[in-house]
């Protein structure tokens, strides 16, 4: 096992009716800043109860923040808080909101010429505007990481942040608010959290005994939930199981001790800057390219994951990695998410060598858990996702 730093600051409140004990979590002295998407939080309840917690304090609203984070948006919201004098976030929504929360969250400290340098130079936030979030729809496990990932419309481009001050301070898990979440963003949400296990556990043995099992509980987890979330996502046992295995999915605990890839959360950003696809449904298109492109390095992994998760005791490890790719492809396509590009868009040639191309503008020269993964070879796993 590698050596590892571990810490995480973001106090879970979970269960049933808990979004109302929000006011006793945040300082009475607080201006907040309201920070929500599309709005369908007042149409199933989540807005009321919300308002209602915080009767005490003094709330600006701030509504609109689009499925991928919009920096135009955000520096509308970033406004809003110079001229309001706002001191507190608080994100109502999924990993989207969340997100942008947090780059509100640094921009509103960062002294800069641009806030979009937090991105584009990879700044770390130390320590950023205090933010919680109520969580609305599973799937990133944003509201308890310090990451993020925002997209600029007008470069086509969507890039990642973070940094120790990024933590929110609290995070509200209600696994009730999954009941009014539709099919489509219940299936990307339990294809996101799948990915984000994959991303920290496919790569090669450490000897991590512990977090690989914690990995795999995960898996187990969601492949058992899925079906009956999907088919009654008002079964309460089902879609706790389901909303706590997305954030623990991706808070930190998994990837300490062991190696990550990342590289299919990198070229899949890629595909949702370009063409707009869900950014769980880009996983899935390059998920099964990746593994199978750099095979003999991960071939281990997938062989212990195909006999632990998947049941796959027959045939050499060569047999039983090859056997587990096409049950993760199969479970995708259970999910209702299609696995190739051509699938949602038909001007996908030319892709790969875009992607590539950025990939070289960047300097991101070796990605993956070894470091070795080029823009040449983002291109031909990009191709071999049509």
């Amino acid at each position: 096992m590698n050596n590892f730093e571990l810490k995480n600051p973001t106090k879970i409140i979970f269960g049933k009716d808990t979004i109302k004990q929000i006011e006793t979590e945040i300082p009475k002295e607080a201006k907040i800043l309201l920070l929500y998407g599309g709005g369908s939080i007042k149409k199933n309840g989540i807005y009321e109860q919300v308002k209602k917690a915080l009767t005490a304090y003094e709330v600006v609203e701030f509504g609109g923040i689009p499925a991928n984070p919009e920096y135009a948006t955000l520096i509308e919201a970033l406004d809003v808080i110079k001229e309001e004098g706002i001191t507190y976030l608080l994100a109502v929504g999924g990993g989207s909101v969340i997100d942008g929360t947090k780059f509100l969250s640094a921009a509103a400290v960062y002294d800069g010429e641009t806030p979009w340098d937090i991105l584009t130079k990879n700044i770390r936030t130390e320590k950023g505007m205090p933010f919680a979030t109520v969580l609305t729809l599973p799937a990133t496990g944003s509201e308890m990481n310090s990451g993020a990932v925002i997209t600029r419309a007008e470069t086509k481009e969507k890039l990642a942040m973070g940094g120790p001050g990024l933590f929110p301070v609290f995070s509200i898990l209600d696994p009730q608010v999954i009941s009014s979440i539709p099919q489509r963003q219940l299936a990307n949400g339990l294809m996101d959290s799948f990915t984000h296990v994959l991303e920290q556990y496919m790569t090669y043995p450490v000897n991590g005994l512990l977090q690989d099992r914690f990995a795999e509980s995960i898996l187990q987890t969601i492949i058992e939930v899925a079906p009956k979330v999907l088919k009654d996502p008002t079964d309460y046992d089902a879609t706790a199981n389901f909303m706590w295995s997305c954030t623990m999915a991706l808070n930190g605990l998994i990837q300490k001790g062991v190696p990550g890839d990342w590289a299919v959360h990198a070229m899949g950003h890629e595909l949702t800057a370009l063409f707009g696809i869900d950014h769980a449904r880009t996983l899935a298109v390059i998920a099964p390219s990746h593994y199978k492109y750099n095979f003999e390095a991960k071939k281990e992994k997938l062989a212990q994951y195909g006999e632990r998760i998947w049941n796959i005791t027959d045939g050499s490890i060569d047999d039983k990695a090859y056997a587990a790719i096409e049950k993760t492809v199969d479970f995708f396509h259970e999910l209702g998410i299609d696995t190739k590009l051509s699938d949602y868009t038909k001007e996908y040639e030319g892709t790969a060598e875009k992607i590539a191309q950025r990939f070289t503008d960047r300097g991101w020269l070796g990605l993956g858990e070894h470091q070795n993964l080029t823009p040449e070879k983002v291109e031909k796993i990009v191709k071999m996702a049509y």
